[in-house]
């Protein structure tokens, strides 16, 4: 069962409406990208523990796809932009038909998932700067196709390593006769997760 950490309902609905401001700006820069009308909106945002992050993927052995940023600024962390592996291949042969459909990923492939994660990552990350005032940069994205877990791992291996909790923002993807979901992932850095709670409202600690 995921473990919902306590966040206001007001602090909530204001997320998910910056993050469907992120979501129309991220659409409109992806649709230009692809030369292919985009939309995306966000039915939710939350905090979950760690361990129960995977579970939102359909398990820790659920096949994925995944861009990662590091985030840097007023606050340092691990930025995750993942999809179901079914639905980023709907959504490149939907977008990118040159795409091949076998693993690993081609050139055309990694080249429509990096843009996607780096066009979220950037517009999500502006919109929570705009919220909570903190200011964050994103790093050049790198993508990967493995299982939930070993791509989590990514972030545990660098110098600063995941946290125990991640706000998680829930998007829907629309591109033509397809339908996609993907989950944005924000792990605070171990030591400075009272920054963005603090930024957040959410008083008390975990």
């Amino acid at each position: 069962m995921t473990q919902r950490l306590h966040m206001e309902e007001r602090i909530a609905d204001a997320l998910r409406e910056l993050g469907n401001i992120g979501a129309g700006h991220a659409a409109a820069a992806f649709s230009e990208f692809v030369g292919e009308p985009v939309t995306m909106r966000v039915p939710l945002v939350e905090l979950v523990s760690f361990d129960a992050v995977t579970e939102a993927l359909g398990g820790p052995e659920a096949p994925v796809a995944a861009a990662y940023v590091r985030v840097s600024g007023d606050m340092t962390g691990h930025l995750f932009v993942i999809q179901p592996l079914s639905a980023a291949r709907r959504l490149l042969s939907s977008l990118a038909p040159a795409a091949g459909d076998e693993l690993p990923l081609d050139a055309v492939a990694e080249s429509v998932l990096e843009e996607l994660g780096n066009i979220m990552a950037a517009h999500f990350l502006s919109s929570l700067t705009d919220f909570t005032q903190l200011a964050l940069r994103p790093s050049v994205p790198s993508v990967a196709v493995d299982m939930a877990q070993a791509i989590l791992t990514m972030g545990m291996l660098e110098e600063n390593p995941l946290g125990d909790f991640a706000l998680v923002i829930h998007t829907a993807i629309n591109v033509p006769e397809e339908q996609g979901r993907a989950h944005v992932f924000l792990f605070p850095s171990p030591g400075t997760e009272r920054v963005l709670l603090r930024s957040l409202g959410v008083e008390g600690g975990l």
